[in-house]
Formats: structure tokens, sequence, C-alpha cells
């Protein structure tokens, strides 16, 4: 099956209050594990998460040729500007393009810029090049999306644009990501975890993060966020990791 949908909220249990743990993009493939009421259980394709989605009619699988490359990317009725919807795509998107008129690609039943879109196959030497696209990006529990990304979740999304493989969770990522660092030898695109949180460092002094106490994705000093996240949580570094 495949999410048709700009961002599809994926739940714990089979109820809203169970809260979201975790969002489907457009063109993010899943399977239904089993039907429960009016929810249907799935499994992500790209990191085999598991959570519970309301019941839909989804398309199949298709093979997609192009990706959202900016932070969000306006869809249009027909390929002229003066036809722009309320319907956004989210950075990491994916689609397949049918047609293609002037400035605009076809998917589906939607128009899109050119300009938004990087094939499928595309992919930056260092995959964190553009993470600041996400700054003052709303910091949301369980979010992969324009509109609001966890830490862990912005993490992910640049990775898996670049067509690497990344858990969705912190507790799964600092035990994936094995190349073991000290504070004192880190550098840039090494990641710092705390039990429940991830930073990316990405200068000598800098790190990026969807924070939670700030309610967005920031950019702080290294030493001052971890003796802050310290004092406040009392929470110690749980362990840096280089992405190999």
């Amino acid at each position: 099956m495949r999410s048709d949908y700009p961002v599809i909220n994926v739940y714990k249990k089979n109820n809203i209050k169970s809260g979201v743990v975790t969002q489907l993009l457009y063109g993010d493939t899943f399977k239904k594990i089993k039907e429960s009421g009016s929810w249907f259980k799935i499994k992500n394709d790209s990191d085999n998460y598991k959570g519970y989605i309301k019941k839909k009619n989804f398309p199949s699988n298709q093979k997609n040729t192009h990706k959202v490359y900016n932070l969000n990317a306006n869809l249009y009725s027909k390929p002229s500007t003066k036809n722009k919807i309320k319907k956004k795509l989210s950075f990491g998107s994916k689609i397949k393009v049918i047609q293609k008129k002037n400035i605009f690609y076809k998917f589906d039943n939607f128009w899109i810029k050119k300009k938004d879109l990087k094939k499928i196959s595309f992919k930056t030497k260092n995959s964190f090049k553009n993470i600041n696209k996400f700054i003052n990006v709303k910091y949301k529990w369980g979010g992969k999306h324009f509109s609001g990304v966890d830490c862990s979740g912005l993490i992910q999304l640049f990775l898996n644009f670049n067509n690497k493989f990344c858990p969705r969770d912190t507790k799964d990522q600092i035990i994936y990501f094995k190349k073991k660092i000290k504070l004192i030898k880190a550098k840039k695109n090494d990641l710092i975890f705390w039990k429940g949180h991830v930073a990316l460092i990405i200068s000598k002094n800098r790190l990026i993060h969807s924070y939670g106490p700030l309610k967005k994705v920031v950019t702080t000093p290294i030493k001052k966020t971890i003796t802050k996240i310290y004092k406040t949580t009392n929470l110690k570094i749980a362990g840096i990791r280089r992405i190999s």
C-alpha cells in the first residue's frame, strides 16, 4: 500500500488518544498487518516501524521517480501558477511523474513545480547538507513534516532522503550506528544521544536538534546544551555515534 496523502499520523494504538508515534509522507509505502475496526495496523516499509492508521482506500505501490527537495512544495490542480491548491508536500515526499509541461510535473491528480523536486536516486555527499531548511520548524512528538518534527525524525528524514536506512527512534538509532566517538573527538555530522533525545553536530561548537523545551528546531552551542540538559533533566550523554 502507498500513502497518497500529504501526511498521515501513525498512532501507538488504535485510538487517537494513544498518541502519534510517527508519520507517513506522500509516497511512503507500508504493509497492512491487520484490520481493527476503523483502523489498520501497519508496518512502514522504510524502517519496519509499526503503528495504527485510520482505515482508507490506499493505492498500490508504484515505482517513484522523484522526491521533494525543498522544505515544502505547493501543489496545483493544473499546470499553472493560477491553479494553486491548499495541499503541500513535505521534504522527502515521493512521487511518480507521469507528465511534464513547461515548469510543471504531473503525478497522480496533481501538478508540482520541477524546481521543488530531485530524481529519486539523487543524494548529497553530505547527507545533512540542507538540514538548516528545518530551522524554526515546530517541535512535534512523532512528527516528520514541515509542520512539525521531532529529534529522531529530523535525523531519519535526511538519511532517508539520501537513500540510507535509519531507525525511527533514538533508542534504536544509538544501537544501529555502531561507531562510538568520544566527545573530545566528535566532529561535524556526528550524533550526540541522550536518553530520548538526539542532536547533530553541524560545526566545531554548534549542533542542531528539534528541541522540546524550545518547541522548535534550533541550533545551539554544544557545551551549553550538554550542561543545560544535565541541569534540567539530570541526563548525561548516552553516547556519540559517527555515521559511516
